[in-house]
C-alpha cells in the first residue's frame, strides 16, 4: 500500500503559502479533514484486504495477506499522523491484526486438520482442509507482529491475551534459524513496557532458551549474534527501572553465561543512548560480537 498525496493537497499548499494570516483558514481545515478521512479509508481498506487473506485456509493465501500487512505497516510508519490512524483502526475488533496472527499463522496443527482417510470422498458433506503454516509464513507473521507492537503499544496486551510468550518460545525451540531470528526481534517488541509479557518470559525460562542458543557453537553465527543483540537490548531496556518484573535477570545471565560475559553485557548496555540510530545499530553489532568472542574463549 502506498499512501499517495491527494490532488487537492497542491492547492492547499499554494493557498497556505500565499496566505498571510497566522490562523488556519476554513478551506485549509476542510482540506486537512478530507486528507485525514482519505488516509483512514485507505488504511482500513488495505487492512481488510490483507486480513481477509491472512484468515485463509491455505498457507499461500495467508502468505500473500501477511506480505500486504507488512507493506501497510511500512507505509504507516512514515509519519506520526498515519501511525495515529493505524492505532485508531486497531481499536476495532474486525481490523485488529494481532489476533489473526495467533488464530491462523501461529496456530499449531491439530489432529482434526490432518487428513487420515479418504472416506470423505464418498460422503455428501465436504471436508474442510487447512494447510499448516510454512516456515516462510511463520517468519513473516513474526515480522508483522513485531511491527504492530512497535507502532501500537496496546497490541502487546492483545498478544498477552493469546499467550504470545508461550507461542514464541515454542517457535524458538521447534523451528529453524529463519523463524528463530525473527522470533528474537518479535520478543523484544512485545516485552517493551509490558510487565505481563516480561513475567511470562521469565516464567517460561526464556533467558535459558536464548543462552542455550548463544552457547551452542554448532548454531549459525548470525543467529548467535542475534541472541547477543537480544540480550543487550533486553538488559538495556530493563536497567534503571524500579521493581522490574525480571529482577533476577542479571543473576540468571551470570549463572548461564559466566561472570565475564555477564559483566560485558551489563557494561555495554549502559552506553549508546546519545548515538543516532545508524551508529547505535553499528555499536549493537560490535558489542554482540564481543559477547560472542567472550563466550568462545572458554
Amino acid at each position: 500500500m502506498y499512501l499517495k498525496k491527494p490532488l487537492w493537497s497542491e492547492t492547499a499548499s499554494k493557498q497556505t503559502s500565499s496566505s498571510t494570516e497566522s490562523e488556519p483558514t476554513a478551506v485549509s481545515e476542510l482540506i486537512n479533514s478530507l486528507t485525514k478521512q482519505r488516509l483512514y479509508r485507505e488504511i482500513t481498506l488495505a487492512l481488510r484486504n490483507g486480513l481477509r487473506d491472512a484468515r485463509a485456509d491455505f498457507s499461500f493465501l495467508r502468505l500473500r495477506g501477511l506480505r500486504s500487512l507488512l507493506k501497510i505497516l511500512r507505509s504507516v510508519a512514515q509519519s506520526d499522523s498515519t501511525i495515529n490512524l493505524f492505532c485508531h483502526s486497531q481499536s476495532l475488533p474486525d481490523l485488529q491484526v494481532v489476533p489473526v496472527l495467533f488464530q491462523h499463522s501461529f496456530k499449531e496443527e491439530s489432529m482434526e486438520d490432518r487428513v487420515t482417510s479418504l472416506d470423505h470422498i464418498f460422503s455428501v458433506d465436504p471436508m474442510k482442509i487447512t494447510s499448516p503454516s510454512t516456515d516462510a509464513e511463520v517468519a513473516l507473521a513474526l515480522r508483522v507482529l513485531e511491527g504492530c507492537c512497535l507502532l501500537h503499544t496496546e497490541s502487546t496486551d492483545l498478544a498477552h491475551q493469546h499467550k504470545a510468550i508461550q507461542v514464541l518460545m515454542n517457535i524458538m525451540s521447534s523451528r529453524g534459524e529463519l523463524e528463530q531470528g525473527a522470533c528474537l526481534d518479535a520478543l523484544i517488541s512485545i516485552m517493551l513496557d509490558s510487565s505481563a509479557n516480561q513475567m511470562d518470559f521469565e516464567a517460561y525460562n526464556g533467558i535459558e532458551e536464548v543462552a542455550d542458543l548463544i552457547r551452542d557453537k554448532q548454531v549459525d553465527e548470525n543467529l548467535r549474534l542475534k541472541c547477543g543483540e537480544f540480550l543487550l537490548l533486553l538488559i538495556g531496556h530493563l536497567n534503571g527501572r524500579e521493581r522490574s518484573p525480571m529482577a533476577t535477570i542479571h543473576e540468571d545471565i551470570r549463572r548461564l553465561l559466566g561472570e565475564k560475559s555477564a559483566s560485558l553485557i551489563w557494561a555495554a548496555s549502559q552506553f549508546g543512548s546519545t548515538l543516532n540510530p545508524d551508529e547505535r545499530l553499528t555499536a549493537l553489532h560490535i558489542q554482540a560480537r564481543r559477547v560472542l568472542e567472550s563466550l568462545d574463549l572458554y
